[in-house]
């Protein structure tokens, strides 16, 4: 096996999942559900996964962490936990969307529309077209969703976090990133929210009363 070792995570799905690839080639990957908070299993899983491939955390070459839309917890926390992982082995981070690792990483799909449930009726959504992102996440209503289906591929991100390993799929464009050179371009330290969390939108209200 050739190619930079890649440890990757995904939080931003309700399934926490991290992956360790050499290349293209996967080494271990974990998907994980349950009570206990990200904060609490993320740098556990990450060490079991380590350990259970014999692979030192000072021997990863480039971390990923995707950047949302999704859970505004997960998110900031996978977020912090890669960055602090990064700086302490001084290597690269690469983030990117969900949405982004999603589509990209699967490289049979050039063209597609991919969304997941934002709460409230809504969904994230975002356009690719010859694998390129011509509508970055928006919040849609699902009767929006709906007019824009026509025509174009159409991916449910809940659906297919089901059977696939979100952070596989981020590991994977991360390394076509690479390959590119092109990590300085997807190096964004902000979470991609959309919508404002819960406690947020009550403090602004709060505040604008």
């Amino acid at each position: 096996m050739s190619g930079p070792l890649i440890l990757s995570v995904d939080a931003s799905m309700p399934v926490l999942s991290i992956a360790l690839l050499r290349g293209d080639s996967l080494l271990g990957a974990i998907a994980l559900e349950g009570k206990q908070s990200r904060n609490e299993k993320l740098l556990p899983a990450i060490d079991w996964l380590l350990g259970e491939t014999g692979v030192a955390l000072s021997a990863v070459e480039l971390l990923v962490a995707t950047r949302g839309p999704g859970s505004f917890t997960g998110v900031r926390v996978a977020m912090a936990t890669m960055q602090g992982l990064a700086f302490a082995i001084e290597k690269p981070l690469c983030t990117l969307s969900t949405h982004e690792a999603v589509v990209l990483g699967i490289l049979v799909r050039k063209s597609a529309l991919v969304f997941g449930d934002a709460g409230r009726g809504d969904v994230y959504a975002s356009v690719f077209r010859d694998r390129k992102e011509v509508l970055p996440p928006t919040l849609l209503s699902r009767e929006r969703l709906d007019d824009l289906s026509g025509g174009i591929e159409m991916v449910d991100l809940d659906l297919l976090a089901e059977s696939q390993n979100i952070a596989l799929l981020a590991a994977r464009r991360a390394g076509q990133i690479r390959e590119m050179d092109l990590l300085g371009d997807w190096a964004e330290s902000v979470p991609i929210y959309v919508r404002l969390a819960e406690a947020e939108v009550k403090l602004r209200q709060k505040l604008d009363g």
